[in-house]
């Protein structure tokens, strides 16, 4: 075999296994990808059952509710514009209360339900979760005092 060619087989293969790698990499990547979405955003166009998403706004007031098994906790987040029942069993974060800033990441069930897997309550009294405050922006429902007032800080919210 001629030096040549040997040289074109090798730059072939060579880019076929870079291709097969990017190629798992992004399969990877996508996979591990979830989406974030506000109350109002699942109102509009609700994702299909079995789909990891994280959903973020405020908790409801009055809403927290904790179900006949003492294990799971049922509450509504809202964007102030939309609201969404969610279903979580498990221990809640110690920061979590009603009127302050969540994330939650889970599924829709079979029959509609949020079912969360995961609870992220916001860090201290100033903070509200950057896609939460977005959403809240977006929906024109955003208010530097208001949103102090619902999510219960003294500061400014980014």
């Amino acid at each position: 075999m001629k030096r040549k060619t040997l040289r074109l087989y090798l730059l072939v293969i060579s880019l076929a296994l870079l291709g097969i790698a990017t190629a798992l990499v992004l399969n990877a990547f996508n996979r591990e990808l979830v989406f974030f979405f506000s109350p109002s955003d699942i109102a509009a166009d609700q994702p299909a059952a079995g789909k990891t998403i994280r959903l973020g706004g405020l908790v409801e007031v009055d809403s927290v509710t904790k179900l006949d098994d003492g294990a799971t906790v049922s509450f509504r987040v809202t964007d102030l514009t939309s609201s969404l029942d969610v279903a979580y069993r498990g221990v809640l974060p110690d920061l979590f209360r009603e009127g302050q800033g969540v994330v939650v990441q889970g599924a829709f069930n079979e029959s509609g339900r949020f079912v969360a897997t995961e609870v992220l309550a916001k860090h201290d009294e100033n903070y509200l979760p950057p896609e939460v405050a977005k959403a809240l922006k977006e929906s024109g429902r955003w208010q530097e005092g208001a949103a102090d007032a619902a999510t219960g800080g003294g500061g400014t919210n980014p």
